[in-house]
């Protein structure tokens, strides 16, 4: 049998989802902070603004975008023209706390050290969360040492604001990866465009109205998680995750005609999103503990941590026991997955950088799926997650393309 072989990194130089915060400091004609390293290149090709908003819908990857084009036909209309809708790389793996920590701080996964959704810590000799269960020995500061372009932008004159849900306001997550400027919550959708819309205007004169001198940069970041949530409970072909992308587009639409009729051309809307989805079927859910005691003694017995998520395994094995435990879920899972182990990973560039702090969080074997399977550790994760029809996080198209879309209508 001829195995595909493993996918090319991601461009992190070049269009990905770390250059969209720089390029939007840019745009916005943001300087360096004299002392303070600030630096915002617009990568992206990004017009000037001064008003910049990016959109980050959680789960819309370019590939559902494109098959329910008909469902969404405001945001269709920016991605259908070359001229405002462009194709972006998630980072390895393509899971939320990964790119949005690379979204936040303009970082590879190699360099911020989000490296997936669950994480071994090696100081504390076990897995820890990197979204909504952060351990409580886990400092974020530290974890994450490089500093928000939130706050990057904010300390360079912008004024800045996050609107997301309320409860992210005080999170680990926001922390290590979004922190700076206000926060607005809010808890449903259409709420939180408003509130966008509000802040802006309680910091920008409307059209036709008179100032004096050069206006304040405006820097928001607005987070919609719906169609994650709701993709991994009903799946994104499903008649629910389809509804949520219509008030999503709806929403966005209103949206930006109030921008555009209140400031014009000074406000650049983007939407991108942090990964994309595919629907797993319930018997393609694989429980390792499911299995008969010879495979699991075979796949695990010389695995000391299993991290990452069921499309991207981190595995951490005993020592010297790499190439037994590759050539072990080569056999098992050979034909649906790539199995590498850490050095080939890192030769490829998949985490971009690596920072020695980094290097132990990344499992000695890694096993990225490519077939329409996923594999979970119940044993470390509980039963819960067995349920998710929606599922990311590995090198598929499907899971690490987004878009970029300029949904104020400017050219990008």
């Amino acid at each position: 049998m001829t195995l595909p072989p493993p996918p090319a990194a991601p461009d992190y130089n070049g269009a990905h989802l770390r250059q969209i915060l720089p390029s939007v400091g840019a745009a916005l004609g943001l300087s360096s902070a004299e002392g303070q390293g600030e630096c915002f290149e617009n990568r992206l090709g990004l017009p000037e603004a001064s008003i910049a908003v990016v959109l980050m819908v959680d789960g819309l990857g370019d590939e559902q975008l494109a098959r329910h084009t008909g469902h969404a036909r405001f945001l269709a209309s920016r991605w259908r023209r070359a001229a405002t809708g462009r194709v972006l790389d998630a980072g390895v793996p393509s899971t939320t706390s990964a790119s949005l920590t690379s979204l936040g701080t303009g970082r590879t996964p190699g360099e911020h050290g989000l490296t997936g959704y669950n994480v071994y810590a090696q100081d504390l000799d076990r897995v820890v969360n990197m979204l909504g269960g952060w351990d409580p020995e886990v400092d974020p500061r530290s974890w994450q040492p490089h500093d928000s372009l939130l706050a990057r932008a904010e300390r360079a004159g912008a004024a800045v604001v996050t609107v997301s849900r309320p409860q992210f306001q005080d999170s680990r997550l926001t922390e290590a990866s979004l922190s700076g400027g206000e926060f607005l919550g809010a808890k449903h959708m259409d709420a939180r465009f408003r509130l966008a819309e509000d802040w802006i205007s309680g910091h920008r004169l409307r059209k036709g109205q008179v100032r004096q001198g050069a206006p304040t940069p405006l820097m928001v970041y607005l987070y919609v998680d719906e169609l994650d949530k709701t993709g991994h409970k009903y799946g994104v072909d499903s008649a629910e995750w389809i509804r949520m992308l219509e008030l999503l587009d709806a929403e966005a639409e209103r949206f930006c005609a109030a921008l555009d009729k209140f400031y014009g051309s000074q406000a650049l809307v983007l939407m991108t999103a942090d990964h994309g989805m595919i629907d797993i079927a319930a018997e393609s859910r694989i429980d390792l503990q499911a299995l008969e005691q010879q495979e699991q003694d075979e796949l695990l017995g010389a695995v000391e941590h299993v991290a990452g998520e069921p499309r991207f395994l981190h595995l951490h094995t005993a020592e010297g026991r790499e190439a037994q435990v590759q050539e072990a879920w080569q056999r098992a899972f050979g034909d649906q997955t790539w199995v590498v182990q850490k050095r080939q990973a890192l030769d490829a560039g998949w985490f971009g950088p690596v920072e020695d702090r980094v290097l132990s969080r990344i499992g000695d074997v890694l096993v990225a799926v490519h077939g329409p399977i996923a594999l979970f550790h119940t044993a470390e994760s509980g039963p819960a997650p067995l349920s998710m029809v929606g599922q990311h996080g590995s090198l598929t198209d499907a899971e690490r393309k987004v878009p970029l879309l300029s949904l104020s209508g400017q050219e990008i």
